[in-house]
């Protein structure tokens, strides 16, 4: 899997952390491993400026996802997933910590942009949150990715409650 990490928000982030768990998310996914994947940090700005663009919404936001190939998961166990390049996850620390903060299990901006990007990855691969099953299924599906990848490594405590719309 390659996966590049980029951070261009002048804030201090777990980069090794980032690429960890959308590396595990992936590999749970059953996205072929020479698949790649961008991850880019940005700052408030950058990330007003791409909401504003691409959504047409005020204010920055949380995570973005803009997919390259129509990649999915394979449906069967013995169908051979599909090479290709995800896309894009940018991220915006800022908007992480103030979340992070106000969710009702508080948490660190690390924390929740862990829970970010598996969120972004669910999103370059076709999921979505706009209907009430679509956002259950999704939501589940990023709490067992998350909850999963906290057990490999051997993190404790309560998993971060999603605070993606």
């Amino acid at each position: 899997m390659s996966i590049d990490v980029n951070n261009e928000s002048g804030t201090e982030v777990d980069e090794q952390a980032i690429l960890d768990i959308a590396r595990y998310a992936l590999a749970r996914m059953r996205i072929h491993p020479l698949s790649e994947l961008s991850v880019i940090v940005v700052d408030d700005d950058a990330m007003e400026q791409l909401h504003v663009q691409w959504m047409d919404l005020p204010g920055p936001t949380d995570v973005m996802s803009f997919p390259m190939d129509e990649l999915r998961p394979p449906m069967k166990d013995d169908e051979e997933p599909p090479q290709g390049l995800l896309g894009d996850i940018v991220l915006c620390p800022e908007v992480a910590k103030k979340q992070g903060a106000e969710a009702p299990t508080e948490h660190s901006m690390d924390e929740e942009l862990q829970l970010l990007t598996v969120h972004g990855v669910l999103h370059l691969l076709g999921y979505d949150h706009e209907e009430p099953d679509e956002k259950a299924e999704m939501f589940g599906l990023q709490a067992a990715i998350v909850d999963g990848w906290r057990a490999e490594k051997g993190i404790e405590g309560p998993s971060p409650a999603p605070t993606v719309s």
